[in-house]
C-alpha cells in the first residue's frame, strides 16, 4: 500500500529553498516513495507563497517546481468537506484534503496542526518525525 500524504506549505516551501528533512522529503516524493495528496485550496496556497519567494529569490524557479508537484500529485476533490480544528481555519484546509483523499499523514512545521497530532487515524507529524518513522530505509 502507497504512503498518502499532504504536505504543509512551510514543509514545501522549506525543501524547495533550503536543504534539511524538507528538502529529504521531497526527494523521497521524485522517488516515488510515497503519493502526494493536493486539493485546489492547498495548490492555490502553494502557488501564492512560491510567486512571493521567486520575487526575493529570482535564482530559485520554485514554480516549475510547483507546476510538477500539480502534474504528478494526486489532486482531491474536497468540495463540501468542511472541518474546523485547528486554532487557525486557514490550516483546516489540510485536514480536509487529508480526510477526504484518505491520508495516513500531515506533515507540517505548523505548531497549531502538530498540536492536533492525530485526526481520524491521520497523524500530523514534523517534517523529522516523518523521516524517521517512514522514510528511513528506501
Amino acid at each position: 500500500m502507497t504512503l498518502r500524504v499532504v504536505l504543509d506549505t512551510n514543509v514545501l516551501i522549506s525543501g524547495i529553498f533550503f536543504s534539511g528533512p524538507p528538502a529529504r522529503i521531497l526527494q523521497a516524493w521524485r522517488e516515488a516513495r510515497f503519493e502526494l495528496l493536493l486539493s485546489r485550496p492547498i495548490l492555490e496556497e502553494y502557488q501564492r507563497v512560491t510567486d512571493v519567494l521567486n520575487r526575493k529569490f529570482p535564482s530559485v524557479d520554485a514554480s516549475k517546481i510547483i507546476r510538477l508537484i500539480a502534474i504528478h500529485s494526486r489532486m482531491i476533490d474536497t468540495e463540501g468537506v468542511s472541518i474546523v480544528v485547528s486554532q487557525y481555519p486557514d490550516d483546516d484546509k489540510f485536514i480536509e484534503c487529508a480526510v477526504a483523499g484518505q491520508a495516513d499523514v500531515i506533515v507540517s512545521g505548523d505548531k497549531h496542526l502538530l498540536e492536533i497530532e492525530e485526526f481520524e487515524d491521520i497523524q500530523i507529524l514534523a517534517p523529522r518525525e516523518f523521516l524517521d518513522r517512514f522514510l528511513q530505509n528506501p
